[in-house]
C-alpha cells in the first residue's frame, strides 16, 4: 500500500512529497496537467521560505536561478527602507519566477524518491479507517494510508470530502500576462511612474529572458483567460497606450477572492496550500505560505505513518498552521483597502504611511508579510517557544547545515543533557560556544523551538510530547 498519496504536483504538493520522502515514506504525487504550467504566479521567496530551503540543503539551486533583493517595508505596495536586525541571516527576498520553483521542486522530490505521475486527475475518493482510496478519470484506483489535497483553489478533493471553504468573493479582478513591447524603455518606466500614481494595480516589469510581464485592472473584461485584444483595450484605457504589445506568451487574470477552509483535516485526508486558502497576491505570500504548510505537515504525517507520533501530533497541524493562514488573509484585505482608490481608503493610506516610519510598524509588518513573525502557541517554554530558529553559528559549522536529515535538533550549551533513547528522531550537538541566549534548545525537524532550558526531566517531557515514546535500552 501507499503511505500517502499528494493530490497537486505544485510547489506545495512537491514540497510536502519532498518532506515525506526524507522520512522513508512511500509517496505518489497525483498531477492533473500533463505537463508544467508557463504562468508566472509567483515572483518570488520570502525570508521563511528561504530558510526552509536552506535547512534541506537545496538553497543554492534556486540562488543559482534567483536575483537577491534587498528586503524593504512593501505593506500595501508602500515603499520604507528595511527594518534593523530582522531576525533571520536571509533578511531578502529571492526573485525567481514560479515555473523554475516548481522545476527545481520537483527535481527535488524525485530525487528523494517520490513517484510522480502527471496527466492523473483525481475524479473520486472515499475513505474507511485504515487508508483512502482515489479513483482517477482514467479508471484507475489507488489506495494509500493518507492522502493530502495540494489541488490549488479549487480543490476536487477539498470538494470531494464536503469542507467549507467560506469567505468572500472576487471584487476586483486584474490582468496579468507576458509579452513583448515596442515601446521604448524610458517611454515604459515614465508609464509605470505616472500611471502608478493612481492606479496601483498597474505595472510592466522587464523580465530577464526578455520580454515583459504586464499587470493592468481588468474592469469590463468578462473572459477568462482573457482575449489579447482585451488586454491591447485595457492598457489604452488605463496608460492611454498599449505600448505595441505583441507576441503574447501567457494571459491570465487573478482576483481578491478570500477563503478559508472550515477544516484541515478530514479522517485520513489533509488539505494545505491553497487548496485550504486563497487570497489576493499582494505581499507575494500564497505560495510561500503553501510550502510553509507543508514544510509543517511533511514530519508529522511521516511519524504517524511511522508509528513514533504521540497522541495527538497531526492535529497541531491543523491548530498551528490555520491561524497562520488567517492573519495572512486579514493582511492581504488589509492591503487591497488601502489601495483602492476611494477617499477613505487613501486616507487611511495616507496615516499607515506615516506610521510606517516608525522602525517598529515597520517591522511588524515586513515580519508578518515575510513570516519571519511566525509564533505557533505550545504553551509555556520561555520567548523562543514557538518560534523559528534563525541559522546561527555552531562549532561544526551552519546550525542549518545540521537540520537537512528532517530530524529534530538539541542544540546543547551545557553538555550535560541527552537525547539517548530518541537518537533515531533527534540529533544532539554539544556546543559550549553555540550562539544562543539559553543553555539548550529542542528543535523540531521544522525548525521551530520546541523548548529551552537546561535541566534533563524538562527536556524529557519535551520530547515525548513531539517525537513520541523513547526506545527501550
Amino acid at each position: 500500500m501507499i503511505d500517502v498519496i499528494v493530490a497537486g504536483g505544485g510547489p506545495t504538493g512537491m514540497m510536502l512529497a519532498a518532506e515525506l520522502r526524507l522520512q522513508g515514506v512511500h509517496v505518489v504525487v497525483l498531477e492533473r496537467d500533463a505537463e508544467p504550467s508557463p504562468v508566472v504566479r509567483s515572483l518570488g521567496l520570502h525570508a521563511r521560505s528561504i530558510e526552509i530551503l536552506d535547512q534541506r540543503g537545496i538553497l543554492d539551486r534556486f540562488l543559482e536561478h534567483g536575483t537577491r533583493h534587498p528586503l524593504g517595508g512593501f505593506f500595501a505596495g508602500i515603499r520604507k527602507p528595511a527594518p534593523e536586525r530582522l531576525d533571520s541571516a536571509h533578511a531578502y527576498v529571492l526573485g525567481i519566477p514560479q515555473p523554475i520553483t516548481d522545476r527545481l521542486l520537483t527535481s527535488w522530490a524525485a530525487e528523494l524518491g517520490a513517484e510522480i505521475r502527471r496527466g492523473a486527475e483525481v475524479r473520486g475518493l472515499t475513505q474507511d479507517p485504515d487508508g483512502v482510496e482515489v479513483e482517477l478519470a482514467s479508471g484507475e484506483r489507488l489506495r494509500a494510508r493518507f492522502a493530502a489535497a495540494c489541488d490549488g483553489g479549487r480543490s476536487t478533493v477539498r470538494k470531494l470530502l464536503g469542507v467549507g471553504f467560506p469567505g468572500e468573493p472576487s471584487r476586483v479582478d486584474t490582468l496579468l500576462g507576458e509579452m513583448e513591447l515596442t515601446a521604448s524603455p524610458e517611454t515604459i518606466a515614465a508609464a509605470n511612474e505616472e500611471v502608478r500614481r493612481t492606479q496601483l494595480r498597474f505595472g510592466i516589469m522587464p523580465l530577464a529572458g526578455g520580454g515583459y510581464r504586464v499587470g493592468v485592472p481588468a474592469e469590463g473584461v468578462s473572459s477568462s483567460p482573457p482575449a489579447f485584444q482585451d488586454f491591447k483595450n485595457q492598457l489604452k484605457a488605463v496608460a492611454g497606450t498599449d505600448f505595441g504589445a505583441h507576441s503574447p506568451r501567457w494571459l491570465s487574470r487573478f482576483g481578491d477572492a478570500t477563503r478559508l477552509a472550515e477544516r484541515y483535516r478530514t479522517g485520513r485526508v489533509l488539505l494545505a496550500g491553497d487548496a485550504a486558502h486563497i487570497h489576493p497576491p499582494t505581499g507575494g505570500q500564497g505560495l510561500n505560505l503553501g510550502l510553509q504548510d507543508a514544510h509543517n505537515l511533511g514530519w508529522k504525517l511521516a511519524a504517524t505513518i511511522r508509528g513514533r507520533a504521540p497522541d495527538g501530533l497531526l492535529d497541531t497541524y491543523e491548530a498551528e498552521r490555520r491561524p497562520v493562514a488567517a492573519d495572512v488573509l486579514d493582511n492581504t484585505r488589509a492591503q487591497m483597502t488601502l489601495m483602492s482608490l476611494t477617499p477613505d481608503a487613501l486616507a487611511v493610506r495616507r496615516l499607515v504611511t506615516e506610521l510606517m516610519d516608525f522602525e517598529e510598524v515597520n517591522r511588524f509588518l515586513i515580519e508578518k508579510i515575510t513570516a519571519i513573525g511566525v509564533r505557533y502557541d505550545l504553551g509555556a517554554g520561555g520567548p523562543l517557544a514557538g518560534r523559528h530558529l534563525r541559522d546561527v553559528r555552531v562549532g561544526q559549522g551552519r546550525l542549518y547545515e545540521l537540520m537537512r536529515d528532517g530530524r529534530g535538533l538539541l542544540l546543547d550549551r551545557t553538555g550535560s543533557l541527552s537525547v539517548a533513547r530518541f537518537t533515531d528522531r533527534v540529533g544532539h550537538v554539544p556546543d559550549p560556544a553555540a550562539e544562543l541566549d539559553v543553555p539548550a534548545v529542542l528543535l523540531r525537524p521544522d525548525g521551530h523551538v520546541a523548548w529551552t532550558g537546561d535541566d534533563q526531566p524538562g527536556l524529557n517531557d519535551a520530547l515525548a510530547r513531539w517525537f513520541g515514546a523513547p526506545v527501550d535500552g
